[in-house]
């Protein structure tokens, strides 16, 4: 009998397929011992994926899909499964709203007056309203960008008050966790999350935080969007 050959996509499906599974076990495992019941999106993130290996993501179940480049990302758009909703998660310059405004369905790095006001007049010409995360840097590390988190409740205020954008919530990339450092920036998120929630109702329904390192982490804190990118598709070359 003639041993089966595997191309190297083939490869490359089976290992994405087994990530898929294992993370999708991960995530059930962290949700019970979180003792949550609510809905969790796994998000691919698609830096340096090639749109074949993103797509078969997508043929697994998995229809939220992360964009940190513009440039990237709109060398990819066209190739993409309809299926999959697309959220732009990077660093975002306020010129190069214009070039995704139509493309995406939520902006999670909104973290400047300026970039607020660019969304929602592009959107506005657009005929839209385009959901927003505000970014907090949790940490306060110079190295990322967000809102500092005593200056939130002035930002999201700001972001009410703009016909054209929506205001869903918040995200954050906590510093690199050592032995569990990180779960007091994951409470401090939650709390900010649900004190927002209390105080603006239901159009607040949106925590993203963690990634492949500590996306279990993250659910232990309300976390309902973790953003998954070398876990799932390996490492980035």
């Amino acid at each position: 009998m003639t041993e089966k050959s595997f191309s190297n996509s083939d490869d490359i499906f089976f290992r994405i397929r087994e990530n898929y599974k294992r993370i999708s076990e991960n995530i059930d495992g962290a949700m019970d011992k979180a003792g949550r019941k609510d809905r969790v999106r796994l998000m691919a993130v698609t830096k340096t994926v090639p749109f074949e290996n993103v797509n078969y993501a997508v043929s697994l179940g998995i229809d939220l899909l992360g964009e940190n480049r513009v440039q990237e990302f709109l060398g990819k758009y066209e190739f993409y499964d309809s299926k999959s909703q697309i959220h732009f998660i990077g660093g975002l310059q306020s010129n190069k709203v214009k070039y995704i405004i139509d493309k995406v369905s939520m902006i999670h790095s909104v973290d400047s007056v300026k970039l607020a006001d660019e969304i929602n007049k592009r959107a506005a010409l657009c005929g839209k309203i385009t959901d927003i995360l505000i970014e907090v840097n949790v940490g306060g590390e110079k190295s990322k960008g967000g809102v500092a988190p005593d200056q939130i409740d002035e930002f999201s205020c700001y972001c009410k008050e703009l016909s054209n954008i929506r205001l869903r919530g918040f995200m954050a990339i906590p510093p690199i966790d050592i032995n569990g450092s990180n779960n007091k920036y994951f409470e401090q998120m939650e709390r900010i999350y649900n004190d927002c929630r209390s105080k603006s109702g239901k159009n607040i329904d949106t925590l993203s935080m963690g990634m492949s390192n500590d996306y279990q982490q993250a659910l232990r804190y309300g976390s309902n969007i973790v953003r998954i990118g070398s876990a799932l598709f390996g490492r980035r070359k």
